[in-house]
This record gives C-alpha cells, structure tokens and sequence, in this order.
C-alpha cells in the first residue's frame, strides 16, 4: 500500500456507472483512467461485460464499475446484459446514473433510475456531454433528475473533453470509506487480456457496420503467443455470426471488410499491449447465438466470465 498521511486515511471502495444506453459510460471511464481499456461506439449494448477498472492513487483506491446500458431487453442476451448491470448495484459504495446532457430525460432513464432508487449505496448524478448543450439545458437535466430522485452529489462532466472528470474522482473518493487496497497498484482492470482484446476487435466491426450487424458479433480469442525476441504478439481470434449473409458482409469482397476491421484493430492493440501484433481473424457462423445462453455465457457476456 501506497504511504499516505496519519490525517488521511486510506480509503478503498466500489462505483458503479449506470445509465441507459450510449449514456457514456465507457468513455467516462476511459477518461478518468487516462487511456482506452474499455471500448466505445454509437451502437447500443457496446459494453457487454461487468468491468471493473481500477483507479490507485497516494490515498485512495477506485475501483469503478462499468455496466452494459439498462434497457427493456428484446432477447436473451439483453435479459443478461441487464442481470449483469444489476448485479453490479451489490456491494457497492456508491452508483453514479450517467444522464446524456443533449437528450431529455425519458422513460429508458426513468427504468434506470428506479433501480437506482432502490440502491443502498450513495447516489451521485452525472449529467455527462456537457460540451454538446448550454447551462440552461444542463440545469434543465438535473432538475428533472432531482424531481425524481435524492442525490448525495451532482456533476457535470464532458468525458470526451475531460472537463469535470477530475471533479467526479474526487466525489467518488470522498464516498469510499477507509479500507485496504484490495488491488495491486499497477492492476488497471480486473478483465483477462483476452477479454480486452476481444473487446477491441469487436468495437472495430461496430463502428465499421453500425446497424447492420453489430448485435448478431461476438468475439472470442482461442489463442495469443508472445514471441519475446521480435517483441510480437500472436493473436488469433474468431468473429462469430448468426447467418451466413452476415459473414459475407465481415468478409466483404476478397476480404477487404475483414482486414480493414483488421488493421484497424491491430492498432488499437499494439497501443495496448506495448509489442507489435500478428493478428489472425476469421468468421464462423453460429445461429441464433442471441438466444442461448450457454452460448452467451461462453462469450463471456453478461455473467459469463
């Protein structure tokens, strides 16, 4: 544990984000970890893991928890997704309901929201955005959230512009109560690597196909080898789909749309991993993959990990 002084105790606890979709979740986190560990896109259901990352500082330890979106789910795989974000309201310190500053309040925020009221822990609002609207329409988000609910704390932030992403720390720090440091100071997610980088692989096929396909994806990496003499990272991984028409598409015509999505992952990935990356894609069909959770599971979606 990091030294610190007799007048400040150490403090050590959990945050949970919560919100609707595309609330900005993710990229708060990123945002507040100073780098990309969790992957972000315009597509609903982006975050399908419960993600912790893990904030260590001379007094404190973070650890937030990130969540899929809370939506009314239209398949197996939301009815997971939003067990594993409601699982994530256990045991915690404290649980930050992220409000999109540039859309008003509606009923996918006010289903989150009860479930926030029924929480035990510490509420903070977050009206996230902010660089997109003006102050009126900002206090216009947090009267409608205080008409609804009590809040220990209220911010303001632009995660993508980092402006009062220091200030949310700070509240989240104040909220921890004393406790040990119950992660190593280097560890910044409790996710395995092969969670991570599958992740990353799956947000480049979103933002290349946006609505076409992107909720029939998932990902999963069967191998990595590190070769230390040529500082390489070996990565072989498979896209799965639910119908062959949607495989083509991944493919695309002699295997432009895959190495596009390939080489744009690999990018991301050798800034993750600090070595270059051999990264080897294909794409197996595996129908109605949505619908069985034993499939989800072994995804590592939701509850699976």
């Amino acid at each position: 544990m990091s030294e610190c002084s007799p007048h400040k105790p150490f403090r050590s606890g959990f945050v949970a984000l919560v919100g609707r979709p595309n609330a900005g979740k993710s990229t708060l986190l990123n945002a507040i970890m100073g780098k990309k560990i969790a992957i972000t896109s315009s597509t609903a259901q982006t975050t399908r893991h419960r993600f912790r990352a893990v904030l260590t500082r001379e007094t404190f330890q973070l650890v937030l928890v990130d969540t899929p979106g809370l939506h009314k789910p239209h398949d197996v795989l939301g009815e997971e997704l939003n067990a594993s974000a409601l699982q994530a309201l256990d045991g915690i310190d404290a649980v930050a309901f992220l409000l999109d500053a540039s859309a008003p309040l509606g009923t996918g925020d006010e289903w989150v929201l009860q479930h926030v009221k029924a929480c035990k822990a510490k509420k903070i609002l977050v009206v996230n955005k902010a660089d997109l609207v003006g102050k009126d329409a900002i206090q216009a988000q947090i009267e409608a959230a205080q008409e609804r609910a009590q809040w220990d704390a209220v911010c303001v932030v632009s995660s993508t512009q980092g402006e009062g992403v220091d200030a949310f720390v700070t509240v989240c720090a104040g909220m921890l109560p004393e406790g040990p440091q119950w992660f190593p100071a280097d560890m910044e997610t409790d996710q395995p690597i092969e969670v991570v980088v599958a992740e990353f692989i799956r947000e480049k096929i979103l933002r290349s196909f946006h609505d076409e396909i992107p909720h029939a994806i998932g990902v999963v990496v069967d191998d990595m080898e590190y070769d230390q003499k040529k500082n390489l990272e070996r990565i072989y991984a498979m896209i799965y789909v639910e119908r062959e028409s949607q495989k083509g598409m991944i493919i695309g015509k002699g295997g432009a749309a895959l190495k596009r999505v390939g080489t744009e992952a690999r990018q991301d990935l050798e800034q993750l991993l600090g070595s270059r990356v051999f990264l080897d894609l294909h794409v197996k069909v595996r129908k109605n993959w949505r619908r069985d959770l034993n499939q989800i599971r072994r995804f590592g979606y939701g509850e699976g990990i």
